[in-house]
């Protein structure tokens, strides 16, 4: 069995890397084995987290870019390929919400800047991967949506609007890839503490709120996320495609 977990040989490019769920999947890929692009919006970051994961004995660059700007996705895609040639897994988990409050508060520019990074950022990613994973003989696509894309959360409109949107694109890449043996799948985490969710669990009225709907009775940490990602970019998961995968301490039940 622990062969099938097993990374080694395979490429990982994992987006907001430079800390948090990002950081953690990256490093847990290097440590089964595999070599790591991890991107985020400064070198400095990435660079860090690529320097770490090289002195603990792993392989690993770090690239930086908007993947909200296409010319940045395709930089990392070009970049990742020049450094090692291949790529057989991209978690796409870099996102954006500039805004907290109701939803008619969001103007237009807004809305178009959480869809780039969101949905648009991981369709252009998969795309510009997709070919070199059919030369592979496949790859694995995960995609981190939330809670949010499976129940709208007040005050994050369309944080959850997009969140949701990337459920069903991942749903969509399933069905049309799955021909090529490149599979998509989606985590979709509850309430993780991480710099993204600050607002929530530094907020002692909303984390109390939303703690006495988690069964658990906790937040999560960014590591209880890793061993979803291992599955889903691992051989132990080979007949797994379209799926969504909750880690919300029951929070949904």
């Amino acid at each position: 069995m622990n062969h099938s977990f097993s990374l080694e040989g395979k490429v990982a490019l994992v987006t907001g890397a430079s800390k948090g769920i990002g950081e953690a999947m990256a490093r847990a890929f290097a440590q089964m084995g595999a070599k790591v692009v991890v991107n985020s919006r400064k070198q400095e970051a990435v660079d860090a987290v690529a320097q770490a994961i090289n002195a603990d004995g792993g392989t690993a660059i770090g690239v930086a870019g908007q993947v909200g700007n296409m010319a940045d996705c395709q930089r990392l895609f070009d970049a990742t390929m020049s450094a090692f040639g291949r790529i057989d897994i991209v978690v796409n988990n870099a996102a954006t919400n500039p805004v907290f409050g109701p939803v008619e508060n969001t103007e237009g520019a807004v809305f178009d800047k959480i869809m780039a990074v969101n949905v648009k950022a991981p369709f252009e990613l998969a795309k510009l991967c997709l070919p070199v994973m059919q030369q592979n003989g496949g790859g694995s696509i995960i995609n981190i949506s939330s809670i949010g894309g499976l129940k709208a959360e007040q005050m994050l409109g369309i944080y959850s609007v997009s969140k949701a949107a990337l459920i069903s694109l991942t749903k969509t890449l399933a069905a049309e890839w799955g021909k090529y043996n490149v599979r998509a799948n989606v985590i979709c985490p509850g309430l993780i503490q991480t710099k993204f969710s600050e607002a929530l669990w530094t907020n002692d009225r909303i984390l109390k709120h939303m703690l006495t709907q988690v069964p658990l009775g906790r937040i999560g940490q960014p590591e209880e996320m890793v061993g979803l990602a291992l599955f889903l970019a691992s051989d132990a998961s080979s007949y797994c495609t379209g799926g969504v995968y909750v880690a919300d301490g029951g929070y949904l039940v």
